[in-house]
Formats: C-alpha cells, sequence, structure tokens
C-alpha cells in the first residue's frame, strides 16, 4: 500500500538476493513475495531480505504482479493508482464492502488461482519457507499450500496495523503481526497460528540526538529552529496533501515539510502555493526524520513505523480512504499516533506532540515496539519456522469460516477485466462481474460520488 519516500536501497530483481560471504555454507533458502503497489510492502520484504541474508539464509525476492498473467499484473497497478488519485470515494466503499464481506470473491479467485503455476515455478529448488508481504501474494501461496503443491510453510507478514480480511488466507501457517492490536484483528478474521514479533524497518532509522538533529536540518537546507512537521503521502503522493501542507502552515503550531514521492506535479503545486520545504523522492528518509518534530501521515503504512523507530511522534490527518482509516483507528487504539479527526485540533495536537506530555508519551510507544531481544524479531520467526522444516505428514492449515457463497463469476476473462480495468485489487476481491457492474452504476450513492463540499460522515476525512 501507498508509502512515503525510498528508505532503502532499490529492491533486488526476481531472483536471489546477492550474499558476499565468501563461500560460507547457506543456512537454508527462502523466499518472499511482495507486490510493487505504493511501496511500503516491497520495503517490509527488503528488510525482512537483509536480515534473513545477514543471519546466513539464501533469499529469492519475487514481485507477485509480475508472475500475474498477460501483463495484468500492471494493470492492476495502475487502476490501483488511478482509483486513490480519481476516484478516493469510491475505494472507500469498495474497501469497506470487501471488509464486511470478509474479503475474497470468485473474480479475484479466478485471477490468483491463473497465477498459481508461474508462483510454484518461481520458486528455487531447496526453498525451505515462503513469505508474504502482500495479501494477494498470502492467498496464491494459502492455495498451493492447501493443495499440497506447495510443502514448504508459508508466512504472511502483516505490513499493516490494520488488518482487512484479505490479509488472512486459508492454507498459511503462520502470520506475524508488529503489535497485539493487528494479532487480535488477524484471529478476528480467521487466523489460527498468529505470533506477535514487532516491526521490521532499516536499522537507519533510530533516534538521534541534538547536534545530529541540526546537521540533518542543514543537510537538508531546513530552519535550525524551528518547528518542523514532516508531511508524508505514499511514493504516490496521494491524498488532499496541499490542503494538510497549507492547514499547517497556516495553524502556526510547526513548518510543514512534505514528501510527494513521485508526484512531481503535486511538488510544483505546492511550490506555487508558497510551501517553501518541497521535496520529491528522498534517498535518506532517516536523515529527513531526524530533521523533523513530528510526522503527519494519511496511509499509516511503513512509514509510520519508520518514524516511531526513529523516535519521532505521529499524527494521522487526512487519512486516504480503506486502509488509510483503518490503520489510523489501529494505531490511535494502540496508543501509537493520534488520529486527528478535526481540523480545529490540529494546531493544539502538533503542539502537544512536538513539546507537551502526548509527544512524550508517544516517543516512548513507538520505540518499546523495537524493545525486544534481536532473536524476537519476524526475520528471526521466519528462520525459526524455517528450520522447524514442514509440518508433520497430513498436516494442513485449518481454514477459516468463510462468508455465504456468491455466484461465480462468468468467466475468467471478466474476472481479469475486472482485475485489470476496473479499480485494482480491492473491487476484483469483492465481486463477481455481474455484481461489480451493479454496484458500480447503480450501488454507489451519486452522494458518495461526487465531492463532498459539506461535513463528511464520521472518519471520512480523506
Amino acid at each position: 500500500m501507498p508509502y512515503a519516500g525510498r528508505t532503502l536501497p532499490v529492491p533486488a530483481p526476481v531472483g536471489a538476493v546477492p550474499r558476499p560471504r565468501g563461500g560460507a555454507t547457506p543456512a537454508g533458502r527462502i523466499a518472499i513475495i511482495s507486490a510493487s503497489v505504493g511501496a511500503g510492502h516491497d520495503g517490509a520484504a527488503a528488510e525482512l531480505a537483509r536480515r534473513l541474508d545477514a543471519d546466513g539464509f539464501t533469499v529469492d525476492r519475487h514481485d507477485l504482479l509480475d508472475l500475474l498473467p498477460a501483463r495484468l499484473g500492471r494493470a492492476v497497478q495502475e487502476g490501483y493508482h488511478r482509483m486513490l488519485v480519481r476516484a478516493p470515494w469510491a475505494y472507500q466503499r469498495i474497501y469497506a464492502g470487501t471488509e464486511r464481506a470478509g474479503g475474497g470473491g470468485p473474480a479475484a479467485r479466478a485471477l490468483l488461482r491463473s497465477a498459481e503455476d508461474r508462483v510454484l515455478r518461481a520458486l528455487a529448488p531447496g526453498t525451505g519457507a515462503v513469505v508474504s508481504t502482500y495479501p494477494g501474494a498470502s492467498r496464491v501461496l494459502g492455495n498451493l499450500r492447501r493443495s499440497g503443491r506447495l510443502t514448504a510453510p508459508v508466512l504472511t507478514y502483516l505490513t499493516d496495523f490494520s488488518v482487512h480480511p484479505l490479509w488472512v488466507a486459508d492454507g498459511v501457517d503462520v502470520h506475524l503481526a508488529a503489535h497485539a492490536v493487528p494479532a487480535a484483528q488477524a484471529r478476528a478474521a480467521g487466523a489460527a497460528d498468529v505470533r506477535v514479533c514487532g516491526p521490521v524497518t532499516d536499522p537507519r532509522f533510530r533516534p538521534c540526538g541534538r547536534a545530529e538533529r541540526d546537521r540533518a536540518r542543514a543537510r537538508f537546507g531546513l530552519p535550525p529552529h524551528a518547528p518542523l512537521a514532516l508531511l508524508v503521502a505514499g511514493s504516490w503522493g496521494v491524498g488532499p496533501v496541499r490542503k494538510v501542507a497549507r492547514e499547517v502552515r497556516d495553524c502556526g503550531a510547526a513548518v510543514p515539510v512534505v514528501v510527494c514521492g513521485r508526484n512531481e506535479a503535486l511538488a510544483e503545486q505546492l511550490r506555487a502555493d508558497g510551501i517553501e520545504h518541497v521535496h520529491g523522492w528522498v534517498d535518506d528518509m532517516p536523515g529527513l526524520m531526524h530533521a523533523a518534530d513530528v510526522l503527519v501521515q494519511n496511509a499509516g503504512g511503513l512509514t509510520s513505523l519508520e518514524a516511531f523507530a526513529a523516535g519521532l511522534p505521529v499524527a494521522s490527518y487526512r487519512c486516504i480512504p480503506g486502509h488509510g482509516l483503518t490503520n489510523a483507528a489501529a494505531l490511535d487504539e494502540a496508543g501509537a499516533a493520534v488520529w486527528i479527526r478535526e481540523p480545529a485540533d490540529l494546531k493544539a495536537v502538533l503542539r502537544d506532540l512536538i513539546d507537551g506530555p502526548r509527544g512524550t508519551l508517544q516517543r516512548e510507544t513507538g520505540l518499546a515496539l523495537f524493545a525486544g531481544a534481536p532473536d524476537e524479531g519476524p526475520a528471526a520467526e521466519i528462520a525459526r519456522v524455517h528450520r522447524a522444516g514442514p509440518p508433520q505428514p497430513g498436516h494442513r492449515p485449518a481454514a477459516r469460516r468463510r462468508p455465504a457463497p456468491r455466484r461465480l463469476a462468468t468467466t475468467v476473462a471478466v474476472a481479469c477485466a475486472v482485475w485489470a480495468c476496473a479499480v485494482g485489487t480491492g473491487a476484483a476481491t469483492a465481486y463477481d462481474g455481474p455484481r461489480l457492474a451493479r454496484t458500480i452504476g447503480h450501488g454507489l450513492d451519486l452522494d458518495d460520488l461526487a465531492p463532498h463540499h459539506g461535513p463528511r460522515p464520521e472518519g471520512h476525512h480523506s
């Protein structure tokens, strides 16, 4: 899901992550399957690969979008992007609908089944465990495990703080969660073996002292003494970023520093609005976080975890629909990030996070996520599952309860068209072809499909 700024080296392409170990005997082979939807899923996969490689494993990285047939992966990516940018209200409806339905529908299952052979062929001989950092990959791998075609254990690393039912796939052996809140949500969605093992972030994200902060501000050309609010909006720069930047500036609590990701048009618009400190794709996000006093985010993905590791308090504000809203709620429930629901509260909350007791408490809460021993993290848990070997003969991961059955998709072609052309992963996982057409054409209220000029319902601040 959307992610702000590159914080890791460019992920390795499909194939083994190089291991310059001078001929050392590898501990085993592990595959990680992610998806280049935004950058958060890939960012988590890259850091897991780095840690497992350091522990002596040979790690293979794969992108599920590259393994979908007929180049549909890129169409799915583009459809999802277009929906977030052009029709966020529709994405909210679809996300909520799939959440109520308990996850996947027949159209998505048809397409994901078509990727199973490709995924199986991509796994190198001797692979002792497979890790997913993306819901679609978890579903493909879970199906392969349940059918017996894949004997290696499958783990899902939950990259979000909130757990949509799509994350929980029948057949997955272990779900890894960063905190008790997402762990509880995963269990409620039907996951049997859920283990809380903390977040995974690049070690460059760490607290810093005043001297390092001053150097970081000088390096980025930022004011040396003013309070700074770092605004992030994913690698695609989605959401009402311009509005948030102006509100932060005008409330007087902090100087906004905005990261636009790859959205160059947004960067130009912000500069035209008079926002002085605007960045595009940032390679040194740890340094930029060291320079800031508070992070203001709208999606709740990996960037929030990186801010916690850096000792930076986090506020969720004017979140994007779907996972942005549910992540904001989950982070708020965990006490890790405050959710600012009303613009009138922006100034007071930012000041409290920068200089007040709320900021102190949230820094402590965020850092506590990383307080576990080195052998308690997600990479260490993956290594333990690998060392345990394949499950005992006859073992089959328990299936979760499914929602009431829906009509089958008319054809696989309809399913593929839904995925590729309509609205990306969200719509396809909820509906078959005919239901999708009715839902988009008739089921969405016109009031929901037009920009809102009056008050929005509670929770819809996108």
